[in-house]
Parts: structure tokens; C-alpha cells; sequence
């Protein structure tokens, strides 16, 4: 259901369910909230790229699991959302890069896993759609990390009507990062800057994001962002990056690549 390659200081997270264009279900969510929790503790993996084979990135919940969900009661169900749930809060909290490569539709859960990346790369066949309303549901799950991608507004729209967009209007509104016709040319292009800075620069910065996000510039937060930049001066990466800078020379993480 999952294929994960190790090489270059890349994970490569690839659903494969093709057959049923990489729908989910709870066996492979629970994969996938395993596997992230695994890449982002694995000092070798310096980013993360997710896909999907087949023509699908992601088409949302599996038929099979929906009739099973069917006969759950509220516990049961909230067990099962809260897998999900979790699944997407270790994307979104992963401690490196990650990169959502979105080749085809990507519909209901599916995007969620787009909007957890840090990134989204798509091509002109990509396709989304928050499809729960007419399915008498609710995006909850998935709601925090649509919100923070395409802000309240487009949600607003696509939550209530449900409608298919395409791949120009998911960049318009933030969806996708970047739009090309060169899938994997464009995310080699943007694993060279990714790969290019700390490690531990780079999970200073997600932890950063997260803090500072819709925050008011307040004197706490002038102060606690002063904090983070004295720390990450002081330490090990911080003297080495700038010592390397200095000095015309490549910074010493550049051959810790696996």
C-alpha cells in the first residue's frame, strides 16, 4: 500500500493503491502516520516528497472502509477520526521539508495531505475537491491545514459547494505551491535549495512557522523571535554556517547526504 526509498538524503513516500486511485483506509493510514513518524526521526532523511501511482494522487476514503464506517457508533468513530487526524498532524509537524507531489485528483482526505506539505507541486492534470457536504459530512479532519493553505474564504466556498477545481484555480487560491508541466524537474529544482540548508536550521524554521502564525506583533512575540535567532546563532549548525559563509566553503552538512 506504501512504498518508501531512502537515497540522497530524500524520503520518497508513495501511495500505492492504484487500483483504487490511492484511496484511503484505516491500514493505510495508520502506514502512513508509522512511516511519517519514522522518516522524520531518521537523522539519514533531509526532506520528503509524497505521491501517489496510478492516475491518482489521492481520491479521498476507500468505498470499502466507508461501508464499514457505515455501522460504527460514536466511539468507533471517533477512534477512526482521530487516526486520520493524527495521521495528518505528524505530516504537518515533521521536522523537515516536506514536498506533495500532486500529479491527478486529489479529493476529500487527499487533500488534506497536500495542504499538511510544506509544498505542493502540480501538474495542469491535478484536480481537488472537499466533497463531504454532498456526502452529508463535514471536512473536518482536514480542515485545519486546508484553512492555513487557502485561507478562510475559498474555503468557505469549496466546503459549502463541493465543486471540482482545477489545477490554475488551486493556484490561485494556494492549494499548489507551484504549477508546471515538468513534475519532476521542478521538485529535483526545489530539492537542491531544500537539501542546501541546516538540518537543524530547517527544523527550527517549521517550529518558527507554527509559533509566529497569526500571532499579533506584540512585545512577546519580538521577544521570543529574538530568542530563536540568538539560539540558532549559538549553535553547532548556526557557527558552522556562517563559519562556512566566511570562509568561501561548502558547510559541513552538505556531505552528511545519504
Amino acid at each position: 500500500m506504501l512504498l518508501v526509498e531512502k537515497k540522497g538524503g530524500v524520503a520518497r513516500v508513495t501511495l500505492n493503491r492504484p487500483d483504487v486511485r490511492n484511496a484511503f483506509d484505516d491500514a493505510l493510514i495508520s502506514q502512513l502516520k508509522k512511516t511519517f513518524d519514522d522518516v522524520g526521526g531518521d537523522p539519514s532523511v533531509r526532506v520528503v516528497v509524497l505521491g501517489g501511482n496510478g492516475p491518482a494522487f489521492c481520491a479521498g476514503a476507500d468505498l470499502n472502509w466507508m461501508k464499514r464506517m457505515a455501522g460504527y457508533d460514536y466511539a468507533a468513530n471517533q477512534r477512526d477520526a482521530r487516526a486520520l487526524a493524527e495521521m495528518l498532524a505528524a505530516l504537518d509537524r515533521m521536522p523537515k521539508p516536506t514536498v506533495a507531489r500532486v500529479h491527478g485528483p486529489a479529493f476529500a482526505g487527499g487533500t488534506g495531505l497536500v495542504a499538511a506539505c510544506d509544498i505542493a507541486v502540480g501538474t495542469k492534470e491535478a484536480k481537488f475537491c472537499f466533497s463531504e457536504a454532498k456526502l452529508g459530512l463535514s471536512p473536518a479532519t482536514i480542515s485545519p491545514h486546508v484553512l492555513r493553505a487557502i485561507g478562510e474564504r475559498a474555503a468557505r466556498r469549496y466546503f459549502l459547494t463541493a465543486e471540482v477545481f482545477d489545477a490554475d484555480e488551486a493556484f490561485r487560491i494556494g492549494m499548489l505551491s507551484i504549477l508546471t508541466d515538468n513534475l519532476d524537474e521542478t521538485i529535483d529544482g526545489l530539492l537542491q535549495h531544500l537539501l542546501a540548508g541546516g538540518p537543524e536550521a530547517m527544523r527550527k524554521i517549521k517550529e518558527l512557522l507554527r509559533a509566529v502564525s497569526s500571532r499579533p506583533l506584540d512585545d512577546a512575540l519580538v521577544a521570543d523571535t529574538a530568542k530563536r535567532i540568538a539560539e540558532i546563532r549559538v549553535s553547532p549548525e548556526g557557527k558552522e554556517g556562517i563559519a562556512s559563509f566566511l570562509e568561501k566553503r561548502k558547510p559541513a552538512w552538505h556531505s552528511r547526504k545519504s
